[in-house]
């Protein structure tokens, strides 16, 4: 016949101690976890801080205009303040056609081709290899002209 050993052994005790304990860690757990949050009063709201999507819009920009090829310019290279464009990307055709990557008033850059107005009464006239030249009308004078930092050696 077989003989089942019954519970009442030395081991069945260790199983019930080891049990609490793993229960006692468990709540103990918990109630660490319950008085790291906040408690909110009657009064009190919790801030809710929102991300502007213009942002999302930048990095993406900036992401294009490296693949443009955009380099950061030096930092002894001296900026205007005054400056309403900034070229940061050219991909010129050999007839002159293409598009340039230009930011108007420090807004995140948007893509612009040859003819295409950039802003009121401001043509994108021309492109060459690293420059954009803008002006009042497709046909007439360049007022300004936009140039890339030149290239980093090395990177």
């Amino acid at each position: 016949m077989l003989h089942i050993p019954s519970s009442s052994g030395p081991s069945h005790w260790a199983v019930k101690w080891l049990t609490g304990l793993v229960w006692f860690l468990a709540a103990g757990g918990a109630v660490v976890w319950a008085l790291k949050f906040p408690v909110l009063t009657a009064g009190t709201s919790v801030p809710v801080v929102q991300e502007p999507a213009a942002q999302s819009d930048a990095q993406f920009s900036v992401g294009v205009a490296r693949s443009l090829g955009h380099r950061a310019a030096s930092p002894s290279a001296a900026v205007a303040a005054d400056l309403r464009f900034q070229l940061l990307g050219v991909i010129a055709g050999g007839s002159g056609s293409g598009s340039a990557l230009i930011s108007v008033g420090g807004l995140p850059p948007k893509a612009f081709r040859v003819g295409q107005t950039v802003t009121d009464g401001v043509v994108l006239q021309r492109l060459q290899a690293r420059r954009a030249e803008l002006g009042a009308s497709s046909s007439g004078p360049a007022q300004w002209t936009l140039e890339l930092p030149a290239a980093a050696e090395g990177g």
